[in-house]
């Protein structure tokens, strides 16, 4: 269903990008210097305006992404933090289990196995 609903998207998009670049095929020139436009050495001359468009949209797409995933970086520092705690408890847990099965072996050898959900020895 997912792959489905990815291939609608891309098709939708597809059928606004393709009459977009047939519609601006005529070049422009490019200038990065905003205080002297005809300066040759800051332009890009002749180009295509779907490759000016285009880029743009890509740029937007690249640093729209990188400020998300820069936001987000306190929940993934958060979630790093809660793993290792989680692992340690594990940790001890299991210890814990252990020392009162060896202390429980010596009173009684034929009493059966304690185990949890956290026990990586049950199988």
């Amino acid at each position: 269903m997912t792959r489905f609903v990815k291939n609608i998207i891309l098709l939708a998009v597809a059928v606004f990008l393709v009459p977009l670049s047939v519609a601006n095929r005529h070049t422009v020139s490019l200038s990065l210097n905003p205080f002297d436009p005809q300066d040759p050495r800051l332009t890009i001359a002749d180009i295509p305006l779907f490759w000016v468009i285009f880029a743009s949209l890509a740029v937007g797409i690249v640093l729209g992404g990188i400020g998300a995933w820069a936001k987000q970086g306190k929940w993934r520092k958060e979630a790093r933090t809660k793993r290792r705690e989680a692992d340690r408890w594990h940790r001890e847990a299991d210890q814990l289990r252990e020392r009162s099965e060896d202390a429980l072996d010596g009173m009684d050898p034929n009493r059966p196995r304690l185990t949890g959900p956290g026990d990586r020895r049950a199988a």
